[in-house]
């Protein structure tokens, strides 16, 4: 089973598209023949991006500029995703994290969290799947985290969002396979991208070693997809600390856990 329907008529679509693992997905996708469809808030940048795609690859590109952490926003790219041509390979990359503990946060930034990261993947999804189990075709990569496996920074509610976010993959993945269908969480681990810089989250201490590139995170996902993985880690040094994550016991964790962006100490509460 591959998204691969005959060459020419392969569309994806893309959220944060821009930057990171979202561009390294248009990329390699455009790179593949893929046409793409381009989802951001910045529409200056999709149109930059877009035009460069093309001229590079020859591939054709759509661009969505779109709040997904609003209902018009989700709205705006749902409408394409039941639209023709048809969306095979839709990839769930738009997501946020938070510069501020959550007992220092406000309610309105943690809403904000959970309409993207988590109501906005469902709604997609949700919208995706309508159509791609029609056709009895189709794929989902919901990109997730590493840090959904444990609650492993202090403070932060981000790795509660991607826990979410790949238990509903891994359920929605099995529900989906008998129509043909694959649904898959990506769980990465640091990857260097404008993420942390985005949030304004200091990464300085972060050691060299667990860095990762876009660019192999989106090939060793499309291999897994490939495979028909319901969940994604690439890196053995990741699958390694998921495993620790998985079987360690919780009074272990509990001890090791802590920020590794520095933003957290006792001035916190």
């Amino acid at each position: 089973m591959t998204p691969d329907p005959p060459f020419g008529e392969r569309w994806a679509l893309i959220t944060g598209a821009t930057a990171g693992i979202g561009a390294a997905f248009a990329e390699r996708l455009a790179s593949d023949g893929w046409h793409l469809v381009l989802v951001a808030r910045d529409a200056g940048r999709l149109a930059a991006q877009a035009a460069e795609l093309t001229g590079r690859h020859g591939v054709e590109t759509e661009t969505i500029a779109a709040d997904l952490s609003t209902d018009d926003g989700c709205a705006r790219v749902e409408r394409r995703l039941g639209d023709a041509p048809p969306v095979e390979l839709l990839v769930n990359n738009a997501g946020i994290s938070l510069n501020t503990p959550f007992l220092r946060s406000s309610s309105e930034d943690e809403a904000r969290l959970l309409r993207l990261n988590v109501h906005a993947v469902l709604r997609l999804t949700l919208a995706a799947l309508r159509t791609m189990t029609e056709r009895r075709s189709g794929a989902v990569i919901n990109v997730s985290s590493v840090a959904g496996f444990g609650a492993v920074m202090p403070g932060s509610t981000y790795s509660a969002s991607k826990a979410w976010v790949t238990n509903f993959s891994e359920s929605v993945g099995q529900s989906a396979r008998p129509f043909g269908v694959r649904v898959m969480a990506l769980c990465p681990g640091y990857t260097r991208t404008e993420f942390h810089q985005r949030a304004g989250i200091d990464m300085s201490k972060t050691p060299e070693w667990m860095w990762l590139s876009a660019p192999a995170v989106v090939d060793e996902a499309l291999r897994d997809l490939r495979k028909g993985k319901l969940v994604s880690v690439p890196s053995w040094k990741y699958k390694l600390a998921v495993a620790g994550l998985r079987h360690a016991p919780r009074r272990l964790l509990d001890r090791v856990a802590r920020d590794t962006r520095g933003r957290i100490g006792r001035d916190h509460g």
